[in-house]
């Protein structure tokens, strides 16, 4: 009986330690969005969790706020290290406000890095960027010339906040680029906070205020479709497009209205994936994410870290009637 007592109080033994390992293996990775019940961001979480399952003993929170403020966002943050997560990864509304919180976050050893839209570089170790930024810039106003009547036209910008970092980003190549395109002249700048109904407002409104206008540029998947499905309400398909940046599953009907000949997005399931692979890599220190510095994205294979202590993923792809069916049904 004595050694039979030894022998189980030494198998309890046994498997408290090799519990005690296996939670230890466990990594939490906090994925916090603009906010929830975005088309982009749900196919970005479809990217997170299936890095997180192929790499094995990973947890991705994906969390974010209902609106899209760095206020609750803030909130968010701190939830996240009160849940004593090892990683954030953050596409901020606002570059800067969300700084503090995220410092904090830092000082409690948890690995942060930004994406899709990025966070001063105070408040990050990395940010991954979707694309280059001169590449999106130069994407939209070349679909913007694309739907004009022999390339030259007026247009107006739909973004989401005044603060989201890429857009503003984005609408900054834009303006740069413009005297490459002596055809084009923007007429002006509206944000619909990337709210559905307010993007849908904003785009009526530069309809209404501005019938020179003959295409609607929206670097914001929430507002090409508000501005589709305006151009589409007021009767003006043929007459105003909309075109930027979108998901295909959203855009396929704006396609087929026509109310948009053609947009453009890089894959946001990829990016998810590649922001989950580059926040675990941190946390098991294998790589400490330096300008040079070169990390293993799993099946993205090596994304490599440049000025800035910024990344890229890839070009962004462009969708018309010709490969619409294909990719809406992907994401």
């Amino acid at each position: 009986m004595h050694m039979v007592k030894k022998l189980a109080i030494g198998a309890a033994l046994v498997v408290a330690m090799m519990a005690g390992t296996a939670s230890a293996k466990d990594v939490k990775i906090g994925l916090v969005v603009k906010s929830l019940g975005n088309g982009f961001f749900d196919a970005a979480n479809k990217g997170a969790q299936e890095a997180a399952k192929e790499l094995g003993g990973v947890e991705v929170i994906y969390t974010g706020p209902t609106a899209p403020t760095a206020e609750a966002q803030i909130e968010v943050i701190n939830s996240l290290i009160a849940q004593g997560v090892d990683a954030i990864a953050i596409s901020a509304n606002d570059k800067d406000a969300v700084v503090p919180a995220l410092k904090k976050a830092k000082q409690r050893g948890i690995k942060v890095i930004s994406w899709d839209s990025g966070v001063a570089k105070e408040g990050r170790i990395l940010q991954l960027n979707p694309s280059s930024n001169q590449l999106i810039g130069k994407m939209c106003l070349t679909l913007a010339k694309d739907h004009m009547d022999g390339g030259k036209g007026n247009f107006a910008i739909l973004s989401a906040t005044s603060t989201a970092t890429n857009q503003n980003i984005w609408i900054g190549e834009m303006k740069k680029q413009l005297k490459d395109f002596p055809g084009l002249n923007l007429v002006t700048t509206v944000y619909g906070d990337d709210l559905s109904d307010k993007s849908y407002r904003e785009a009526q409104g530069i309809m209404t205020s501005h019938p020179e206008v003959t295409v609607i540029v929206a670097p914001t998947t929430v507002g090409i479709l508000a501005a589709s499905q305006a151009i589409k309400d007021a009767g003006k398909i043929g007459k105003v497009y909309a075109t930027g940046l979108g998901l295909p599953s959203e855009m396929a009907g704006a396609i087929k209205s026509g109310a948009t000949k053609e947009f453009a997005i890089w894959n946001p399931i990829d990016l998810g994936y590649s922001a989950t692979q580059i926040a675990y890599r941190l946390v098991k220190g294998e790589t400490d994410g330096k300008p040079g510095s070169e990390i293993n994205a799993g099946r993205m294979g090596k994304i490599k870290v440049g000025k800035d202590s910024e990344a890229a993923m890839a070009d962004p792809f462009v969708y018309n009637a010709s490969n619409i069916d294909q990719f809406s049904k992907v994401f």
